[in-house]
């Protein structure tokens, strides 16, 4: 199981396709690797994660907004990635329920970007090389995340935590003080969203859920690659 692990982490790191996974998932070179003019700097980069955080907090608070309409993790990722690259404005706020007084007293730095980045969120690199607003949970992390390390003490806020269970893969995303991600399932009774310290997530009875070095099946914490390092 150990090998396993090593053989996803070496395929992500050059850009292969994880095993059981289809040929189309191969990427001719590490894309996430490379560098762009788009790149967030520093400055950017730190607003850039406090709205993430905020707006997938936000999801947990009120509960999924009707905008978001692929209701799995790696949607919530895509659509918290979207909503931060946006202008928040008044008209925003009102259509994400932050515009009372408290909520905007806590808003995050505005941020400046150029036009070319505000696309970010609909130009993920795709399995086949192309690019949409579309990107599957792997995807997200081959051709658009860089590996930062094994230990979640390395994560910072707004970065994923990749689950490969060998039939599926998963995302978690690291809050800073706690995990949120969607289970995938949603019905009339749950909306599939979660929040999980870190304390429990290490004790889940499933240990194939657990982010930590003897289990397997994580990965490891990835970041986006449009961000500072």
């Amino acid at each position: 199981m150990i090998g396993r692990r090593r053989i996803v982490l070496a395929a992500l790191a050059a850009g292969l396709p994880l095993a059981g996974t289809a040929p189309a998932l191969a990427l001719s070179a590490p894309v996430a690797d490379a560098a762009s003019v788009d790149d967030l700097d520093p400055a950017q980069s730190a607003a850039f994660r406090a709205w993430f955080v905020r707006i997938v907090d936000e999801q947990l608070r009120q509960g999924p907004t009707p905008r978001w309409y692929q209701r799995d993790c790696a949607g919530l990722v895509r659509f918290a990635v979207g909503e931060a690259l946006k202008v928040h404005d008044a008209r925003w706020l009102r259509a994400n329920g932050m515009q009372d007084g408290a909520a905007a007293r806590r808003l995050p730095p505005e941020l400046s970007l150029s036009p070319a980045q505000r696309t970010l969120g609909q130009r993920w690199t795709r399995a086949d090389g192309s690019t949409g607003a579309y990107a599957s949970a792997l995807a997200l992390v081959q051709g658009n995340s860089r590996f930062v390390a094994r230990s979640v003490n390395q994560a910072q806020p707004g970065d994923l935590l990749f689950f490969d269970q060998g039939d599926e893969q998963h995302l978690m995303i690291w809050m800073g003080r706690y995990v949120a991600y969607h289970t995938g399932t949603v019905t009339p009774s749950d909306n599939g969203l979660r929040a999980v310290t870190l304390a429990r997530l290490m004790e889940w009875s499933d240990s194939r859920w657990q982010p930590q070095d003897a289990n397997p099946n994580f990965i490891g914490v990835f970041r986006f690659a449009f961000l500072s390092r």
